[in-house]
């Protein structure tokens, strides 16, 4: 966690100096710390003047009586003062600061529209635990790695429904993932066209610059009184960019259990040139996928086709906090004034 400075500290406290509180700053002018090297020789050069050029009584005293004296060394405390002083100028002068920045980011979005397939060969288990369950389990990973996209559901069968409308509440939309069954819509088969066709009245009044559908399925259009491929081109009038994914293995493939229990193995087949055609009016991609990697590899591909530039706006708040150490500085001064006026300068100096 960092460290944070409370600005109601008053100026004369200790607070200043700990070493927590300055490597907290930001410093403006970090070279100012390099005539600290200065200070030494500075302190000495006048030491040395006063030693050698400064006004001196010549007193004769016995020998025994020069004894060295611990307080002698009050003669010192005016320099140390005036060290002080200087060093309270030189951190003043290197201008401490604490900077809050403040992001905000925005973009105009996307506006997608998932179709998803939930006829009963949506079952089938080359996929696990099936088709269906890994289509959700890519879809709610895709949700949650958008930002601000609005995002509408679309399922389909023997018939298309419409889950959701283009929304940016994702929680919501990942609910309703979850919430897809192979019971939601009664009539069997794999409507192709009329799930085409309700994304592209989903996003007709969308006023988005870049809308896209992706629409997922195991099967050829066998249900619905629309033609994919005019349906396709519907959407493609509506500047919707369409990927298609195909899903399912070739050949024979788990669905369901026999009587003993044993996974029963049904055969499979998928015509793709269908799917392909969509995508190739709507400008998209088609993929083919057989198994739960490829699937999620798919979506990532898109989500990272698919990216909306952010655009962010950032806030700098400054505080100067040089005016507490040039106080300390002055307080400094004004004790090195007034102890050369006393007998700690004058009497002590020699």
């Amino acid at each position: 966690m960092d460290y944070q400075i409370d600005i109601s500290t008053p100026w004369y406290s200790l607070h200043w100096f700990f070493p927590e509180t300055l490597q907290s700053f930001t410093w403006e002018n970090e070279n100012a710390f390099y005539l600290f090297f200065l200070l030494p020789f500075l302190l000495i050069g006048r030491w040395l003047f006063n030693h050698f050029f400064s006004q001196k009584l010549s007193v004769a005293l016995l020998k025994k009586t020069l004894r060295p004296d611990v307080r002698n060394l009050a003669r010192f405390i005016p320099d140390i003062f005036l060290g002080l002083f200087i060093a309270m100028l030189l951190i003043a002068l290197a201008r401490p600061q604490v900077t809050n920045e403040k992001v905000e980011q925005w973009t105009e979005g996307i506006d997608i529209m998932l179709v998803i397939d939930i006829s009963q060969s949506m079952q089938i288990e080359d996929f696990k635990p099936n088709r269906l369950e890994a289509a959700k389990e890519v879809a709610r990973k895709f949700i949650s790695g958008r930002f601000q996209d609005r995002i509408g559901l679309v399922i389909f069968s023997g018939d298309a429904y419409s889950l959701s409308p283009l929304t940016t509440d994702y929680e919501l939309l990942k609910f309703y993932i979850e919430d897809i069954r192979f019971d939601m819509i009664e009539n069997r088969g794999t409507a192709i066209g009329s799930a085409l066709a309700v994304a592209t009245n989903r996003m007709t009044e969308s006023t988005s610059q870049s809308k896209v559908c992706i629409l997922l399925s195991d099967g050829d259009n066998t249900a619905g009184n629309i033609d994919p491929i005019m349906a396709a081109k519907l959407a493609y009038s509506s500047n919707i960019k369409i990927y298609t994914i195909a899903v399912g293995k070739e050949g024979k493939v788990p669905f369901g259990k026999d009587f003993f229990g044993r996974p029963r193995m049904v055969e499979n087949t998928l015509d793709e040139s269908t799917l392909r055609q969509i995508a190739e009016i709507g400008e998209g991609t088609f993929y083919r996928v057989s198994n739960n990697k490829a699937l999620e590899e798919v979506f990532n591909q898109i989500d990272q086709y698919e990216k909306a530039e952010i655009k962010e706006s950032r806030y700098r708040d400054t505080t100067d906090y040089y005016h507490h150490y040039l106080y300390w500085g002055l307080s400094f001064f004004l004790l090195w004034m007034l102890l050369k006026t006393t007998f700690l300068t004058n009497v002590l100096q020699d």
